[in-house]
């Protein structure tokens, strides 16, 4: 997948924040943290969603659906 190039306005206590751990090594260089920041981000919001969505499920009506089928005869079920 290529790259493209952002431009991005941030505060200057931010900034310095960001060469501090540039300047120490945790970070290669500016733009590898505001990549990793905002994949991780982006990441933790996928899972929240998921969990909310997750949450709506009404569990009775999920395990009805997983046992629709299996009260078939259990004789016609190919077997391992």
């Amino acid at each position: 997948m290529g790259t493209s190039k952002v431009a991005i306005t941030m505060d200057e206590a931010l900034v310095k924040r960001l060469d501090e751990m540039v300047e120490q090594r945790i970070f290669p260089s500016r733009s590898r943290a505001i990549q990793i920041a905002v994949e991780e981000k982006l990441n933790r919001l996928d899972r929240v969603r998921l969990a909310q969505e997750s949450a709506k499920l009404v569990p009775a009506a999920e395990q009805r659906l997983a046992d629709e089928g299996l009260s078939e005869d259990l004789s016609e079920w190919p077997e391992y």
